[in-house]
Formats: C-alpha cells, structure tokens, sequence
C-alpha cells in the first residue's frame, strides 16, 4: 500500500462533522506529566517537538500555512489542529517519537548487527531508529489533520459558512497528504522490509479504528453501543497500533531478537491503552461543581457503566437525563456514571495497562532511559 491508497483511506475514515475532539496523546495535563516528559526529552538529545521540523518547515507545507491563515474565524476544526501544533501547554505532542527513541537507547546495540557501529550513534540512538521515530510523528500528525475534514452533507448554515468549510477541507487533505507521502519516502530510505510491513499494517489499523470510531455515532451508542473487550479492540487499533509496531520497528532495525521485538511492542501497546483511559477519565475524576460535563458516550467509564448496569437500566439511566427539549443533560448523567463502579473499573483497568508496560521495560537492562520509560508508565496512572 502507497501514498496514494494510504492518503485516500486516511480521508475517508477521518471525514468528521466538524468540532471532533481530536486526542493528540492525551494526559492528564498535571505537572507532574510535564515534568516527566521534559526529563525524558533530555536524555535522548533534543526535545522531540523539534523531531519534523525538516518536513513542518519545508517550502511546500509553507505554501499550505499560508492558505490555513484564511480560516482564522471560522469554525473549521483544522485551525484548531493547526494552533496545537504551535502551542501544546500540555506536553500531548510528539509523545510517539519520544518513546521510540527512549525504547531504542534503553535496548542499546546488537550483537548481532555487524554492519551497525556504535560510533554511529547519536545520544546512544542510531540515526535510523531516529529517523524511524520522526516518520511515526509524520503519520501521526497526518491522521490528525486528515481527522479535520468535515462530513459537509452533515454540515448546516447554521455552523458557518459552507464556502469556507469546503475550502478548509481542501487544506486538510493537502496538507495531511503531504505529510503522509513525506513519511511514505522515509520509510522507504530506511531500507527494511520488515519495517516498512509492520509501519504500513499499523496504517492500516488506523484507518480501520477510526472507521469503528465513526461507526459509534451517538445514536448508535444510546441505542446499545460496544462492550468493554470491543472497546479495547478498538482503542488499540485507533490509539496503539502506531506505537506498539514503531517500538517493535525501531528494534528490528538494529536486529534485535524477536523476544525483544515482542517487548516493544507490548510496552507500546499498553501504555497507549493507558493513556486512552486516563484522557476518558479525565472529565469524570477532575470534573468540579458548576462546570460543564463534556465527555463521550464512548469513554471508557461509560463503557464500563453501560456492561455493568445493563441495556435496560441504562435506558431508563438515558431517559432521566433526556431533557424537554429532547437533549441529553451530560451533567446528569456524568454525575449517574460516576455513582456506580463505572469509574472505578476503568481507573483500574488503567493501572492494569501501566503495569503490563512496566512489566515489558522490567526485561531491559537497567538505565536512565529505561528509568524514564518507567516513569512515563506510571504516570499515566496520575489522575
């Protein structure tokens, strides 16, 4: 699968009605997150927002920003990708690439990489595996900006101009395209075939989590909705596969064994099912009197709810939150979840997945890198 295919996939599953709330690497946003991150940052070399400068500052991507500056105020969800990319408080950003290259420093050489040379590594990371953690962030960030296209046959007058929403739809596909195709040409660069199987399946996970995502419509999700196994499955297609198989990727291009591959890539794995159920739980462990319930029907502690109360409770639940003007009172039915175990089971559901990744960094040799993969993990479980 190239370019092209993957691009006109990305778009298709991506095709949004417009305010989506788009999950970067989702945290709890504390200080004890920035820090953590910022001490991982120095020990592989630079910090990671820097990691696509190459391809963000290119002439072509320019000429795209250029053109974005048209939608300030509009209402078309790519202006609002576009300012997260220049202002991220909440250290979300560029989270993919920073565990690739603090997993390559913990695992170290291999022995049996004879063609590799120690004196080639940069901060105790091959320029490969780096180059291999900017091209993750590039499909990364491509999703993302394909995730911004607006579904206009949903679109009504009534949330902005039709014009410009079209012509933010333009941007998002150019721009996500170029990024993608630039992330195709380093993949291809990296001259491994195994590595360029386990980067395009991870694609093609992607693309088939977001569409089970748009597929979980909101009416779909009151009339029953998924179970918990259904959610993880999904989760780890949306949110994990692109960060289990890049851990697994970074040490395959060095050789490392199969046994180490696997411990990439199950570290990978849960820790972003870790993150994914910290960012859910968000509104329903930090949400205050007086402020405005926002949260999904797909969260995992409404997952949990739903499983745990049954379809026929859970409607009456839905019906007792349903306001006279036939709207649901996210209020009231956050403060409905957060009465049964819903909430509980998800937290620890979330301590579950942070200690099967510290499990998987445990086999590694001790280390600074190592010690910053483990915090990283814990820190997920940081409400």
């Amino acid at each position: 699968m190239f370019p092209a295919t993957w691009s006109r996939l990305s778009r298709l599953a991506s095709s949004s009605r417009g305010r989506r709330t788009l999950s970067l690497f989702s945290s709890s946003g504390s200080s004890n997150w920035s820090k953590v991150v910022s001490d991982a940052e120095k020990i592989v070399g630079y910090p990671t927002s820097f990691m696509s400068l190459r391809c963000l500052l290119s002439d072509e991507l320019s000429n795209v920003a250029m053109h974005v500056r048209k939608l300030v105020g509009t209402q078309h969800p790519l202006l609002n990708t576009a300012r997260g990319f220049v202002y991220d408080n909440k250290n979300n950003l560029q989270m993919r690439g920073l565990v690739v290259l603090l997993l390559s420093k913990t695992a170290g050489p291999s022995s049996t990489a004879i063609d590799l040379h120690p004196q080639d590594m940069v901060s105790g990371i091959y320029p490969s595996q780096r180059n291999l953690a900017e091209i993750t962030e590039l499909i990364h960030t491509a999703f993302l900006v394909h995730r911004g296209i607006v579904n206009l046959e949903e679109w009504t007058l009534s949330d902005g101009s039709l014009k410009d929403m079209q012509f933010g739809n333009k941007m998002a596909v150019l721009s996500g395209d170029f990024l993608l195709a630039n992330a195709c040409t380093g993949l291809a660069e990296l001259n491994n075939t195994k590595v360029v199987e386990m980067i395009s399946s991870a694609i093609g996970d992607l693309v088939q989590g977001i569409y089970y995502e748009n597929n979980n419509s909101e009416e779909n999700l009151l009339a029953g909705g998924i179970n918990v196994a259904s959610w993880e499955e999904q989760t780890f297609l949306s949110h994990g596969a692109l960060l289990a198989k890049s851990c697994q990727a970074a040490m395959e291009l060095v050789k490392h064994n199969k046994e180490a591959q696997r411990l990439a890539y199950k570290y990978g794995k849960h820790l972003s099912l870790g993150h994914k159920l910290n960012s859910d739980l968000q509104p329903f462990v930090k949400s205050g009197v007086g402020e405005p319930a926002s949260f999904s029907l797909s969260a995992a502690p409404v997952v949990f709810h739903r499983q745990i109360v049954g379809p026929e409770r859970w409607q009456q639940q839905l019906q007792q939150a349903t306001t006279l003007r036939n709207q649901l009172d996210y209020s009231q039915l956050l403060a409905v979840v957060k009465s049964e175990k819903g909430v509980s089971s998800a937290v620890d559901l979330c301590c579950y997945h942070s200690n099967r990744a510290l499990e998987a960094i445990q086999a590694f040799p001790s280390s600074e890198a190592r010690a910053a993969l483990e915090n990283i993990a814990s820190a997920i479980t940081k409400f």
